[in-house]
């Protein structure tokens, strides 16, 4: 490229049918060729100069500032004589001319950047030439435009400025048929709904590709570093993701064996944290290598808590009343068992605020988390009590009292999901030669840090080192919900030296574990083989609910070793060394940035 200077805009698009913008390709010969000639033909500013542009500049430069000053001292001599001032000789003429070239000159090479970036319109309208864009007739492209751009650079015989690395894009290999690309002009155009592309076409993948390529359209943006293929679309339908338009990749290390009741675990961790799965691994080692680790579930019950509204608190403490007596509990565990073969109401416990009654349902799920069983549950009883409370007004399904996807004291005390305690005893020597530390050394980080630090900050549930890593690397694997992270994360640990002060006792509890075996992610091809892996897919049929108390166990359990050996690490001085060894540069930053 000649040394003159491009001006820059953003992307180009909304172009008529007839005009398609096409991004010239370098991997393809025919394109290449085609951009050279036309590259070649073309007539650029600087190719008429007879000087290099540099010295051009410097020349009209010179002489503008001469001119102007030439002018203004004969126009001051003609002040000062009277002379009239449209009265000129030949030589100021000529000044006069070659101001106004000069001017023109240095406004056109200088000043209409400068104007265009006050009025340039929006970036829907203009044409970036460093994107090579080329009108054409019709627009021939037989896959998605994120597959037709090729970043590769052409080879070049004279040397050019450096310019940043682009990795070139992964080819998708979903081809648009004429049918499709009339889609794709309608999706664009707005007459036809992103999201009713599945209805219409009754193929997921194929309007995740339309709706791919359209949004690519739309935006000005590739995707083409988002998976498109491999994956079941029809699996997500109605179910786990609407208007996909392809899917995150996320590793999947494994911890273990885990040795927990006796029985190992392989366990599946999803997460792009490095450390993480290394970490808990060796936590993992250290518990079996003192004979394994025991867990108890304490106890099962997912919870819903809907808001109701009285004319007077009166009124709303009489419903309270109702529902806490005894002898009519079984008739709305009777209503509420109706919903599901399931599900199974535990209790209720009532709070009142002024005139409003909040009712936080507790009951059993089966394999499933239980969210939408235990709502369908609630809504039942709320349509039986509505006979004797007419005045009842349901502000909401959920009042925020559950709590669901919040951290809330209530989960903390009363639970919700699953409950469990962990606990290992791990021998002095696995403490020294696993660890690398020592049991009095742990005992006190743990009450400085994990109990007394955390009061400090005003945690609520978060007394420990880090168990939400652990739960949100399980839960992305298992096809949990991310989200309730939140809660299931609450986990205080507990570290004690026994038998004289040899060997270390770990602890965890866990009071709102909220998992399933069944329903939303949990029946995707790769979680549902990370469930497989650990014997926990699916619904136990012997044994209802069996299965997700398991993994409820299991996640404590990792949650175990996490904890164990974090600690270690911290006790010892060895946190920074092993994330800059797996999780980080090692590079020297103020030595580089001096060099």
């Amino acid at each position: 490229m000649d040394a003159h200077r491009r001006r820059s805009s953003p992307p180009a698009k909304n172009f008529s049918a007839d005009q398609q913008p096409v991004k010239s390709m370098a991997k393809n010969p025919l394109k290449v060729k085609m951009m050279e000639q036309r590259d070649h033909d073309a007539v650029k500013a600087s190719d008429v100069l007879p000087l290099p542009i540099y010295l051009t500049n410097a020349a009209f430069f010179t002489l503008f500032f001469s001119v102007v000053y030439f002018l203004l001292t004969r126009w001051r001599e003609k002040i000062r004589s009277s002379t009239p001032l449209h009265v000129v000789t030949l030589s100021e003429m000529v000044a006069i001319s070659a101001f106004v070239a000069s001017f023109i000159y240095l406004l056109g090479f200088f000043g209409i950047d400068f104007v265009q970036s006050i009025f340039r319109p929006s970036h829907d309208v203009w044409t970036s030439e460093d994107d090579e864009v080329v009108l054409v007739r019709e627009d021939t492209r037989k896959v998605p435009c994120g597959a037709g751009i090729d970043c590769a650079m052409p080879i070049l015989t004279s040397p050019v400025p450096s310019v940043p690395k682009v990795a070139d894009p992964v080819p998708v290999s979903f081809d648009l048929t004429e049918e499709d690309e009339e889609i794709v002009k309608s999706v664009v155009a707005g007459t036809t709904p992103s999201y009713s592309l599945e209805s219409k076409l009754g193929d997921c993948a194929r309007a995740a590709a339309i709706r791919r390529e359209s949004l690519q359209r739309i935006t000005g943006k590739s995707l083409s570093g988002l998976p498109l293929e491999g994956f079941d679309y029809a699996s997500i339908l109605g179910q786990c993701c609407e208007m996909p338009v392809g899917y995150v990749q996320i590793p999947v290390g494994i911890a273990g064996p885990l040795l927990l009741d006796g029985k190992e675990y392989s366990v599946p961790m999803a997460t792009t944290e490095g450390c993480l799965v290394a970490s808990t691994n060796r936590g993992c080692k250290a518990i079996m290598m003192s004979g394994g680790a025991n867990s108890v579930l304490l106890r099962d019950a997912m919870t819903r808590a809907p808001v109701m509204r009285f004319a007077t608190a009166k009124r709303a403490a009489e419903l309270k009343f109702y529902v806490e007596e005894p002898a009519n509990f079984d008739t709305l565990a009777s209503v509420f068992n109706k919903s599901s073969r399931f599900g199974r109401l535990q209790s209720i416990k009532c709070a009142i605020a002024g005139k409003n009654l909040y009712m936080r349902f507790s009951c059993s799920t089966g394999d499933a988390m239980g969210m939408n069983m235990v709502s369908k549950g609630v809504q039942n009883v709320l349509d039986f009590l509505q006979t004797d409370f007419p005045d009842m007004d349901v502000i909401g399904i959920s009042g925020n009292y559950c709590s669901d996807k919040k951290p809330a004291a209530v989960n903390w005390i009363e639970g919700r999901g699953k409950s469990v305690v962990c606990e290992v005893t791990i021998t002095g020597d696995v403490v020294k030669k696993v660890l690398k530390t020592n049991v009095q050394a742990l005992v006190e980080l743990n009450m400085l840090k994990n109990l007394t630090g955390s009061a400090m900050a005003g945690a609520l549930g978060g007394f420990n080192a880090h168990a939400s890593n652990i739960v949100s690397a399980i839960f992305i694997a298992t096809g949990q919900d991310p989200a309730q992270n939140v809660e299931s994360s609450h986990c205080i640990t507990m570290m004690e030296a026994v038998n004289n002060g040899q060997d270390l006792h770990v602890s965890v509890t866990m009071p709102s574990i909220e998992v399933g075996t069944v329903g939303g992610g949990t029946q995707l091809a790769s979680q549902s083989a990370c469930l497989n892996l650990l014997g926990v897919k699916g619904a136990n049929r012997e044994a209802p609910g069996s299965n997700a108390r398991l993994l409820a166990t299991i996640v404590a359990g990792s949650v175990l070793a996490g904890e164990l050996s974090l600690m270690s690490a911290i006790s010892a001085g060895h946190l920074v060394r092993s994330h800059m060894k797996y999780n980080r540069s090692s590079r020297d930053v103020t030595r580089a940035s001096s060099s």
